[in-house]
């Protein structure tokens, strides 16, 4: 939800949020980490002052700046589900009669998804079309950098979901 999303200039990260738990909370789940923070450098993980969280954050998302973007569920005791991709915000191109300054994310991490993870079940026609978008541009971008055997493996990896 978080990774094809546009909103305004001046948007926090935590006005952002819901949009990421939204379909645990539709399923009576929820996690207790926040969705996405700051992407640091020299080993500080978690870079301050971006953040995307449930936590009150009055710090407004700016062009440039890198996050994290990584819902997840844990089962006390039993298993845990995070996928994580680093994102970096950008100015979003003006449509139609656009008024407001829009932003939006591009994804910086380039590798797929395993698709053995997912239920297609679960994911609507709007989820499949990112992921398959994601998995060409993946292909696209990495595949000419690998020889023979990783590159059929990414092929594979990197196959649409939708039929």
């Amino acid at each position: 939800a978080l990774s094809s999303v546009r909103f305004p200039v001046g948007t926090s990260g935590t006005q952002l949020d819901i949009l990421a738990r939204q379909f645990l909370w539709q399923q009576g789940f929820d996690y207790d980490h926040g969705t996405g923070h700051g992407g640091g450098t020299f080993l500080s993980v978690h870079e301050a002052p971006q953040r995307i969280g449930k936590n009150p954050s009055s710090v407004a998302l700016r062009p440039g700046m890198i996050l994290s973007n990584e819902p997840g569920y844990y089962r006390d005791g039993q298993f845990g589900i995070r996928c994580e991709n680093l994102v970096v915000i950008r100015e979003s191109e003006p449509g139609g009669t656009q008024e407001t300054p829009m932003l939006e994310f591009d994804t910086l991490t380039l590798v797929p998804f395993d698709n053995r993870l997912l239920d297609m079940s679960l994911m609507s026609a709007s989820e499949i079309d990112w992921l398959d978008k994601y998995h060409r541009r993946v292909l696209q971008e990495v595949g000419p950098r690998l020889k023979t055997e990783t590159l059929e493996w990414l092929q594979r990896a990197t196959r649409p979901l939708a039929k």
